[in-house]
């Protein structure tokens, strides 16, 4: 069974974690909250291919146990969907590294917020040769005469036509004209 490791995946992202466990995954999540980790659960028959990871991704050494142990009990990681905030800038190298350890080839869909410097963050972020990097750009939707920011579901929805298209960077919503994001 393939293995998907989902940072963030039971907020915006559980609609990424629900479509994966419909692809055949086996998804580890790391989470925060248990209440919205029950809440995901509760959406599938496929709880069992489920495996929570109750961490707080800036605690550098307990993220590397907890994925270190998912990779042991669950098998290796094929792909990586992450969105973490800039509050925690080595969480991504510390889940790359342990990854590469037990995956010759793996991806990884890095999740930015509308306003990331997709080219700096590309420079900055270190993979191995083994890892095939996809950025996924958040934006905003001009509804009307009015602006607003994604919702889950149209997060969600991006971030898996990232997955089935494999662009090397896809932005959901728009970017540009900030000026009119009110």
């Amino acid at each position: 069974m393939k293995h998907a490791l989902v940072v963030g995946g039971t907020g915006m992202l559980s609609g990424v974690s629900l479509w994966l466990l419909d692809q055949g995954y086996h998804v580890s999540i790391i989470a925060r909250n248990s209440k919205r980790m029950k809440d995901l659960i509760e959406q599938t028959d496929l709880d069992s291919h489920i495996t929570p990871l109750f961490v707080d991704y800036s605690d550098h050494d307990e993220l590397q146990k907890k994925v270190h142990a998912t990779i042991n009990r669950n098998g290796a990681i094929d792909v990586v969907i992450a969105w973490i905030h800039s509050t925690a800038p080595n969480a991504l190298k510390i889940i790359a590294k342990e990854v590469s350890i037990s995956k010759s080839e793996w991806e990884l869909f890095h999740v930015l917020g509308s306003s990331s410097d997709l080219k700096r963050i590309e420079r900055e972020v270190t993979m191995t040769l083994s890892c095939s990097y996809y950025q996924v750009q958040l934006g905003f939707v001009i509804d009307g005469s009015r602006s607003r920011w994604l919702t889950n579901k149209e997060i969600s929805d991006g971030v898996i036509e990232a997955i089935k298209k494999r662009n090397k960077i896809l932005t959901i919503g728009q970017i540009d004209s900030w000026e009119k994001h009110s």
